[in-house]
């Protein structure tokens, strides 16, 4: 009985001090999420500024109907399997290196943090004047190695591999110190077995590192995917989706259909539609990693 009372005295006490936290925070975002979701099946334009009246699933449907729709949900696929895959490898890479240093590993750390406290937009202007075709150091850097130029955010072979490549930067930070935590935090009696037992290198990275790092890892890669199908700020401030449509990711799309094109709704429906994908991509990564765990 005492302990039920007392049980019952925490969890009073508990939802005391979490209550104004959980109210500002579903004011914050609850808010905007469920007037976002009622503009998505209603009929407000900039033209005609009224929710009323309701259309229903017609915003959403017009949305997946709509070719340019389809091909800015492919290329954020596809951005975002690129971005997360290079900043995981790389980053794991550098994290290996980080864990096995001993002397100045906070200096490492410090220089590394860099990329990650920068803005998306600062990062955009400042890698959108290095790549200048004209006045860039990058393109001066190549010609003075006899190379030539590159219109790196110009052509439309070049500018998605380029915006990726600039995310790949910013992002890989977070990756690297996340992973390194994780690297850290294994046990040492598992490896001390392998090297008695006269396992390689490879064979401890291979049977020892990434099945125990693997929880880390799907967490990691949940986040950055997650990040990476938001992306909007570098797509905005490098290229504005073009040349053409070669970098229109799909928060671009929505923010281009609601503001550019005049029509809230639609803008709002392809933000669920976004929402919607990455909901189920992370349902789906947390159930195949729960099966191989």
């Amino acid at each position: 009985m005492a302990t039920s009372l007392r049980f019952d005295r925490e969890w009073r006490t508990g939802w005391a001090f979490a209550l104004p936290g959980l109210s500002l925070l579903a004011i914050v975002m609850g808010f905007p999420l469920v007037y976002a979701a009622i503009m998505a099946v209603s009929s407000m334009t900039l033209l005609h500024p009224r929710l009323l009246p309701l259309v229903g699933w017609d915003n959403i449907a017009l949305m997946i109907g709509n070719p340019g729709f389809r091909h800015a949900l492919w290329l954020t696929f596809g951005y975002s399997v690129v971005t997360v895959t290079g900043e995981f490898v790389i980053g794991l890479g550098l994290a290996l290196m980080l864990n096995s240093v001993v002397a100045l590993k906070p200096v490492y750390f410090a220089i590394l943090t860099i990329p990650m406290a920068m803005s998306p937009v600062s990062v955009g202007l400042i890698w959108r004047m290095l790549l200048q075709p004209n006045l860039g150091i990058v393109n001066a850097m190549l010609e003075a190695a006899h190379l030539p130029r590159v219109d790196w955010l110009g052509s439309a072979d070049l500018a998605f591999w380029t915006m990726a490549g600039v995310d790949i930067w910013q992002q890989m930070s977070f990756v690297v110190l996340i992973l390194a935590a994780g690297l850290a935090a294994l046990p040492r009696d598992p490896y001390e077995a392998a090297e008695v037992d006269g396992a390689r290198p490879w064979q401890q990275f291979w049977y020892l590192t990434l099945p125990m790092l693997r929880p880390v890892a799907a967490i990691t890669v949940i986040i950055q995917l997650i990040n990476e199908f938001r992306t909007y700020d570098l797509a905005y401030v490098l290229t504005k989706g073009g040349p053409g449509v070669s970098t229109e990711v799909l928060s671009f799309f929505a923010y281009r259909r609601a503001f550019l094109g005049l029509s809230l709704n639609e803008g709002a429906a392809a933000s669920f539609v976004l929402l919607l994908v990455v909901l189920v991509l992370t349902l789906i990564f947390f159930v195949i990693t729960e099966r191989k765990a």
